[in-house]
């Protein structure tokens, strides 16, 4: 029953394509729904569990934090095929991650939401995006590593321990050798408390992990990292059922019941303006 409902959705979606090649509507009058994941009509294993399009974080990504010139990158996707996945970095955002296969069920998930920087030696190394979708007893995570480049490019992709995953992304922008410097970024006073802390280390008034510690704790005032004992905000759910998700026979016959009311629309549009002899001189 579904297999068929699903049929005649597909039949009356091709069908209107055919009317808006044929006749002169615009594009803003046919409200099609883009279809973004390859379809296997062959052996389609009705049985098998649905894979959702949607993909919803568990948490929120944290605000950006960082050197100034590096917010060109926020709202920008960087994508990257390898081994027969795509993965798709948004800077500051989200990693994901999509199989590319024409089976059923093909593998489309989060590999990591953004919340703080990995911070070495007085730079920013690598951008850490955690509480990615689950594997096994531990969710999914990726650090991505920003090197000089002459585009913006994700370059590499490689899952040294699994579900642990390390990125490589060039940028223009991190060329220059104080792109990446932390204590520039610095407000005035966090710069002066780094400064007293560096003149305890070399009294030997605080030990090398104390000295650690304290640094942790100004790079967090600074946003740059998270405190050990805080947890992202939870992500804002929406609990809408997709129009593209059939997960009962109910929703598949409602959105039947939509697209064929846009077909006889388009249809009756066709007509009145194949009638219109101004329209037809065009």
């Amino acid at each position: 029953m579904a297999a068929h409902c699903v049929h005649k959705i597909w039949f009356y979606v091709i069908q209107a394509i055919l009317l808006f090649e044929q006749g002169s509507v615009s594009s803003e009058e046919v409200r099609m729904r883009l279809v973004e994941e390859p379809i296997n009509l062959g052996n389609q294993q009705w049985n098998a569990p649905a894979q959702p399009k949607s993909l919803f974080p568990t948490v929120q990504f944290s605000n950006f934090t960082g050197p100034p010139h590096l917010r060109r990158l926020v709202g920008r996707c960087f994508s990257l095929v390898e081994n027969d996945y795509k993965y798709e970095l948004c800077p500051f955002q989200n990693v994901t991650q999509h199989e590319q296969s024409l089976r059923w069920n093909p593998y489309s998930g989060i590999l990591g939401i953004y919340e703080e920087w990995d911070i070495v030696n007085n730079t920013f190394q690598s951008m850490i995006f955690r509480d990615g979708d689950t594997c096994g007893q531990k969710n999914r995570q990726v650090k991505v590593q920003l090197k000089c480049g002459t585009k913006h490019e994700l370059e590499h992709v490689g899952e040294p321990v699994t579900c642990e995953y390390a990125m490589v992304f060039r940028t223009p922008l991190v060329c220059h050798e104080h792109s990446l410097l932390v204590y520039p970024n610095l407000s005035e006073d966090q710069q002066a408390e780094w400064n007293e802390l560096e003149g305890r280390l070399y009294r030997e008034e605080v030990t090398q992990q104390g000295y650690k510690k304290m640094l942790h704790t100004i790079f967090e005032s600074a946003g740059y990292v998270l405190n050990p004992k805080q947890r992202p905000l939870p992500a804002k759910q929406d609990h809408e059922t997709h129009p593209d998700d059939f997960t009962s026979l109910d929703t598949c016959k409602d959105e039947y019941r939509k697209l064929n009311a846009e077909i006889e629309t388009l249809k009756s549009q066709l007509e009145s303006r194949q009638n219109d002899p101004d329209t037809n001189n065009l």
